[in-house]
């Protein structure tokens, strides 16, 4: 299945209260590092491929910040780390 390609703005109106088995990347960790390293040094955009509550997403931005359980993405939106499948570069 194709993710929705959806603008960072919107991510604060989706929902991520089901607690749903997704497959992540294996080296998902490092690929948040990775990105938030390129987003503070370089400003570079990363696609994040995430699942909420009505299917899969993909948004296209920068990687601010990164904690134990969220992102940070540019212009303080948050995306639980549950959900998040993958990081393409």
């Amino acid at each position: 299945m194709e993710p929705e390609l959806i603008e960072k703005e919107l991510i604060s109106l989706l929902c991520f209260n089901e607690k749903q088995k997704i497959n992540q990347h294996p080296e998902l960790r490092s690929q948040i590092d990775n990105a938030t390293i390129l987003g503070n040094a370089h400003r570079s955009k990363v696609s994040i491929i995430f699942q909420d509550d009505s299917g899969l997403k993909r948004v296209d931005t920068t990687i601010w910040a990164a904690g134990t359980k969220f992102i940070c993405l540019k212009g303080g939106v948050w995306i639980p780390i549950d959900s998040i499948l993958e990081i393409k570069i």
